[in-house]
């Protein structure tokens, strides 16, 4: 079951926000428990056990680390935590990774081991690292571990980020889970992030993505046609993440809680290092807390921060999934960090912005394509259209036709990943005055519209991909 769905939008949540509402203040995270594991199972009913699995073990290290801390047995508290990482990892790798470790070893030791071929569970990535964090900060005495079982499942299992982020670190919302308080004012904001969210992720995302389908199909690729599909999933993939996460951090705010942001306009950017704190910015959170820091960061000579970098883009690249392109992707990032941070910094420094973005973006794109193909031969394929190296032509009569039908559609994909048109908008209403009964039927108008909107491209679509979901 995904957001952006009919189900999901006229039966799921309605269903929850009524009981969650209706019922006394005391049920709410029953409520929230309850109908999360519902919506996880929706997509594969028993690897709701694996994920209570997962709560279970997480809550029991918690509350032994802690103990084993206020006795003084460090060594103790040690092990309960490596014993947390230890089984998540292996969770992690079992379902993830284990085909892919099979198959690479038959390809480079020519045997034949029997791929098993699991299904991967939805959002496995995103709340193995959560459970992660929240046993690693029980440890550091950064938060207290949790004394409810009921509260600490809520807050791994709760639906709006539990399948595609953003990441929550439990210290960020410990509070929350049981004092947090639902305001009319928290509700109204989260169903206007969480239909901005929606058009990002039907109107944006999904139609763009229809040009990469056809682009990234086609046997014979012009230069043109090949920018032009790179270039359309680069948008794709910042709307359907980014409309994701928008979604998400409506939801909680409906629910009364606050998740932080996890994108600031990342196409804006103008360094690769920048577009790395503006982008997915809860994952990168997470290395850095939790891995790049541990390692010794940048606080030990060049050679150790560049070796401390090379293993969290190697881990990056591996967490986003079972292929090679995306251990090539993450060290393809890796490479260019370094060689940013210690030799063209100056360089760019001295650039006007403009430069600066479309050096960014220019990276980021050829990115993009190795990251969007598993196929190895095909990433090269692709490259070598984008750059003519094999003979493409510039352009052909498809490359006119896909840029006719496409053009507007760009544009507003352009602007839209920018901050000018709430810039705009926020200008506007500032003239009109925020009391004014004109701004609440502008912002009416404006919200349903784009729900109307969405609600009529989904009820005939049959294309709404979430391209996170294999994460």
């Amino acid at each position: 079951m995904v957001f952006s769905s009919l189900l999901f939008m006229f039966r799921f949540l309605p269903a929850v926000l009524l009981l969650y509402y209706v019922l006394p203040a005391s049920f709410r995270n029953i409520v929230l428990f309850v109908f999360s594991l519902f919506f996880y199972a929706w997509g594969e009913p028993k690897y709701v056990f694996l994920m209570l699995g997962s709560i279970t073990v997480d809550y029991i290290v918690g509350r032994r680390i802690q103990t084993s801390r206020q006795k003084g047995r460090d060594g103790a508290a040690k092990r309960w935590l490596a014993m947390s990482v230890i089984y998540n990892l292996s969770v992690l790798v079992f379902f993830k990774y284990t085909d892919f470790i099979l198959g690479s070893v038959n390809a480079v030791f020519g045997t034949e081991l029997a791929l098993l071929h699991i299904p991967l569970p939805i959002g496995i990535s995103f709340f193995t690292f959560q459970t992660m964090s929240y046993t690693i900060d029980v440890y550091r005495g950064v938060t207290a571990a949790q004394r409810s079982w009921l509260e600490y499942g809520t807050y791994v299992s709760m639906f709006p980020q539990l399948i595609a982020g953003p990441i929550v670190q439990y210290k960020t919302i410990a509070h929350q889970l049981k004092h947090r308080q639902e305001t009319t004012h928290d509700f109204a904001e989260g169903i206007q992030r969480f239909m901005i969210g929606v058009g990002k992720k039907v109107l944006l995302a999904n139609n763009i993505g229809v040009l990469w389908d056809t682009v990234s199909t086609m046997g014979e690729l012009p230069v043109a046609t090949a920018w032009l599909g790179a270039i359309a999933y680069t948008f794709q993939i910042y709307f359907d993440f980014s409309g994701y996460s928008d979604m998400a951090i409506g939801l909680g705010r409906m629910f009364g809680f606050r998740f932080l942001e996890n994108f600031q306009f990342p196409y804006i950017s103008r360094s690769i290092t920048e577009f790395w704190r503006r982008w997915h910015i809860s994952l990168g959170s997470w290395f850095r807390e939790y891995v790049y820091i541990p390692l010794g960061g940048n606080r030990q000579g060049v050679a150790k921060q560049i070796r401390n970098l090379a293993i969290v883009w190697a881990l990056t690249g591996i967490w986003h999934g079972a292929s090679w392109n995306f251990v090539l992707w993450g060290m393809y990032y890796g490479v260019l960090l370094v060689i940013e941070k210690f030799f063209l910094k100056k360089v760019l420094d001295r650039l006007p912005g403009i430069l600066q973005n479309v050096y960014t973006i220019f990276f980021v794109i050829l990115g993009w394509v190795l990251f969007a193909f598993d196929d190895m031969p095909r990433v090269v394929f692709y490259l070598q259209s984008m750059f003519g190296v094999a003979g493409q032509e510039l352009a052909d009569h498809t490359s006119v036709y896909l840029l006719y039908n496409y053009a507007a559609l760009l544009i507003l994909c352009t602007l839209g990943s920018t901050g000018l048109p709430g810039r705009a908008a926020q200008r506007v209403m500032q003239r009109i005055g925020e009391r004014s009964w004109l701004q609440v039927i502008l912002r009416m108008v404006f919200y349903a519209g784009i729900f109307f909107l969405s609600v009529a491209y989904l009820v005939d679509a049959t294309y709404n991909p979430f391209l996170y979901f294999r994460f």
